[in-house]
């Protein structure tokens, strides 16, 4: 997807990228996100430029998402490894039957029925559905390829991750007798619900804080994309569909992989930069 009236290729004569927003996009508020204040991030920064050398900046985007990906994949692992510790009745794992049985105390017949709903908003159907929707939308809107690229690789990182943490762990969820119907049978740990309505709501936000040029938009913007996360979490708890443990995990892996994401694409951002500054080879110049 080009800007409107674009032929394809930029005024120096360079192919546009069709992920590349224009250099206001490149800022949230005052910040450049082509900047980087840590040692770390500046390390980042100039492998991504070092690779764009001898990769186009999409293919360092899909490189970095990769690489991302099994770190965070990683980080999956390791969270099934110290389950053991965290079961614990003094550990994190001694919030679950207390919450579960909060949980049993506030329900009533339409409470159910209203959360029961909402639920499935963030279930195996409704969650692609919605995901896809926004992208495209977004896709449409803005004549650009960036949110649904985003979205999709953000969506299937998620998707990946829940998948190896179900089959790592294959903890059981709560009693049925304990929870709504209707019941769920797949492993329970991490909530599938809670890790991708992070992963969904967070590159969403992302997306548009990147576009929106008022705080107060900003800060409305993340504060529902917290809401539906939040939420989304603790209607499993309350359906007594997960363990609370069992969504406090999802939401830090959802958060590590939307930071991998949004961090793949400012490495992206960065290298398209430093490419369409460097001087172009004499004969691609003349063809300009």
């Amino acid at each position: 997807m080009t800007a409107p009236g674009s032929d394809g290729r930029s005024g120096a004569g360079r192919p546009e990228q069709v992920l590349e927003e224009g250099r206001d996009h490149d800022f949230v508020g005052r910040r450049d996100l082509t900047a980087w204040p840590t040692a770390l991030g500046r390390l980042g920064a100039r492998l991504a430029v070092g690779a764009g050398r001898w990769l186009a900046p999409h293919q360092v985007l899909a490189l970095t998402l990769v690489v991302g990906l099994l770190v965070t994949s990683a980080l999956a692992a390791l969270a099934g490894g110290v389950y053991d510790a965290v079961v614990e009745a003094d550990g994190v794992a001694g919030l679950d039957q207390p919450a579960l049985d909060a949980a049993i105390g506030a329900r009533s017949s339409t409470l159910n029925t209203v959360v029961t709903a909402y639920t499935d908003v963030g279930g195996p159907v409704g969650m692609p559905l919605l995901a896809a929707g926004t992208a495209i939308i977004l896709s449409w809107a803005w004549r650009r390829w960036t949110p649904l690229v985003l979205v999709v690789a953000t969506m299937l990182g998620s998707l990946a991750l829940t998948v190896a943490g179900k089959a790592a762990v294959g903890r059981t969820r709560p009693p049925l007798a304990e929870a709504v119907p209707p019941y769920e049978h797949s492993a329970s740990f991490p909530s599938g619900h809670s890790l991708n309505s992070v992963a969904f709501a967070g590159i969403v936000a992302y997306l548009l804080v990147r576009r929106l040029h008022r705080a107060w938009a900003r800060v409305l913007t993340v504060a529902l994309a917290v809401a539906f996360a939040a939420t989304m979490g603790l209607s499993r708890v309350y359906l007594g569909h997960h363990w609370l443990t069992d969504v406090l995990v999802a939401w830090a892996l959802g958060l590590a992989w939307v930071s991998v994401v949004v961090t793949s694409h400012r490495l992206f951002l960065t290298a398209h930069r430093r490419a369409a500054r460097a001087p172009l080879p004499p004969v691609a110049a003349a063809r300009g």
